[in-house]
């Protein structure tokens, strides 16, 4: 009596096969593993600093005089005047926020107000900037006229955790490395083996059109979760990328980008359904990756981009999958966390997914 077929071992032989060929794919190796490690090699050694100095202000400080008057004005200045005390101070503690500011008016008459800054230790570079702003503008005020003095700076500084602009590169480059093995990736093999006949080899066989898709998803995914791994201990014990929970961090990490993938593999299965020759996937595939590679926080906060842009940025996947390793790795957060950006993740790959449902051809 025959045995009855087995599709998981059909899985997994596909899955093993589909592996071996992307490790020996100069592209799969290029685009996972050798641009990401390029970036983060430069802007490991470069160091670095902000474009913009975040500060914020006390709630209860007066904000109608002169101090922040003169801070709005200042183009690197970006002040934030509605946050709670509590978040203020988590956020100096991990360098979200580059000082505190508090602005209050002095009984006794002269000067007219303190000016109270507390800077904090995770942004030396850009507190010294800010520490330089605040002298000029105490400066400037004080001699207008030559009127007695209108503020005096009082400042304090709070213990943070460095953050290094490696911090802040290496989950971009991670993102990147996982939107380019589930865009292109999934795009060229499913179209290959469509042009090929190899899927219509696979139908004349017992094995299932899902354990086609499965076996290359589990070899797609693998070879993500590898390079991601590789990546993530480069940037760690070459350039102290911060792991702020030690292996949970990586863990947590990696399930992010075991979603990511996912999602991005979607938009494979479209390239590839909408292809029409191997010549087109690469335009198409560059329709969806450069804007998210450009506008998704891969190199700059999403916070510099013209207000008219941040709308945009922040509706790519991309953009929430970057922001959540960065939560994760620095900031700490596990993944209930960042519940909010894994969900709005899940939908655009339930969205993009019902696409791939209309397009993707198998013959």
């Amino acid at each position: 009596m025959s045995q009855p077929y087995n599709h998981t071992k059909a899985t997994l032989a596909l899955a093993k096969a589909s592996f071996r060929s992307i490790t020996r794919s100069p592209s799969a190796v290029i685009f996972t593993l050798a641009f990401p490690l390029i970036f983060i090699i430069v802007f490991g050694f470069i160091g670095g600093g902000g474009i913009k100095l975040d500060v914020a202000v006390a709630p209860g400080s007066d904000l109608n005089n002169p101090v922040i008057t003169a801070l709005e004005k200042t183009s690197v200045i970006r002040l934030t005047k509605n946050d709670t005390q509590e978040n203020i101070d988590k956020s100096l503690e991990k360098g979200a926020y580059d000082a505190l500011i508090s602005v209050e008016k002095n009984p006794s008459g002269l000067p007219a107000y303190f000016t109270n800054v507390k800077y904090t230790s995770a942004s030396l570079t850009n507190g010294n900037v800010l520490r330089s702003v605040l002298n000029d503008i105490a400066q400037q005020l004080n001699t207008v006229n030559q009127k007695p003095a209108v503020t005096e700076i009082r400042a304090t500084t709070v213990t943070g955790r460095l953050h290094r602009t490696i911090d802040f590169i290496l989950p971009g480059q991670l993102g990147f490395s996982l939107l380019s093995t589930g865009v292109f990736g999934t795009a060229f093999i499913f179209f290959a083996l469509r042009q090929n006949l190899v899927i219509k080899r696979f139908f004349a066989t017992p094995v299932r059109r899902s354990s086609i898709v499965l076996g290359e998803a589990i070899a797609r995914i693998g070879f993500a979760l590898l390079g991601a791994l590789f990546i993530i201990l480069i940037g760690h014990f070459c350039f102290q990328f911060t792991l702020i929970n030690g292996a949970l961090t990586v863990f947590n990490m990696l399930v992010l980008a075991t979603i990511g993938v996912i999602v991005f593999m979607g938009f494979g299965f479209v390239v590839s359904g909408l292809a029409k020759s191997e010549s087109t996937i690469p335009p198409i595939s560059n329709i969806i990756t450069l804007p998210q590679f450009l506008l998704s926080g891969t190199f700059f906060s999403i916070n510099a981009f013209p207000a008219w842009l941040q709308p945009i940025s922040r509706a790519l996947p991309l953009t929430y999958l970057n922001d959540a390793m960065r939560k994760v790795a620095f900031e700490g957060a596990n993944l209930w966390d960042v519940r909010q950006q894994i969900l709005i993740m899940l939908l655009w790959g339930i969205g993009i997914y019902a696409v791939a449902v209309k397009t993707f051809k198998w013959e």
